[in-house]
């Protein structure tokens, strides 16, 4: 069986606020918006980045207040390549409204966490060249060009016991799964 993680529900107290940041600073559209059981009851939005997808997200506007959510630490969305990674992290410094953006390596991937305007959590990620064991953490420096950035990985986390191609360790996960 393989499950492939679909969408998720986030409870939202500004739902115009959410749905600007989320389709002009992280690219989603909005497919459908509509209150979830008729006139007056709670707004419900779905948004996709993904064409195969009707929604990634869905926004449900009944949430009393914003602020840190005590039930999920982040959501994280795999990217193309490191410049669509670089391209988000200077599109939220431009926006403002994300806080706590932390550019992150595990070796294996370049992210840059931070939390939506409401203090949900997201992650979005490239893969590196390598596959390392985990738990791995470090910062990253964004102002690194992709070739400055690959050697820094491979300098960094190369001692690591399981560190190697990281299309080697995919190919070893397709025979496990299979």
């Amino acid at each position: 069986m393989t499950i492939e993680f679909a969408h998720a529900l986030i409870y939202v107290v500004d739902m115009d606020d959410m749905i600007d940041f989320y389709t002009d600073v992280l690219g989603f559209t909005v497919t459908d918006r509509a209150p979830i059981a008729g006139e007056g009851s709670p707004e419900v939005a779905f948004l996709t980045s993904n064409p195969d997808h009707h929604h990634q997200f869905a926004f449900l506007q009944t949430r009393k207040e914003s602020g840190d959510s005590n039930n999920l630490n982040h959501l994280a969305f795999r990217v193309e390549n490191l410049g669509t990674v670089k391209a988000t992290i200077e599109a939220l410094e431009a926006d403002g409204r994300a806080t706590k953006l932390a550019p992150v390596t595990h070796g294996n991937a370049w992210s840059i966490y931070f939390t939506d305007p409401e203090g949900n959590g997201l992650e979005f990620f490239c893969d590196t060249p390598f596959h390392v064991g985990q738990p791995q953490a470090t910062s990253w420096d964004p102002d690194l060009n992709e070739d400055e950035l690959t050697a820094w990985t491979e300098e960094t986390f190369g001692d690591n016991s399981r560190f190697g191609p990281i299309g080697d360790f995919y190919s070893s996960q397709q025979e496990l799964l299979a």
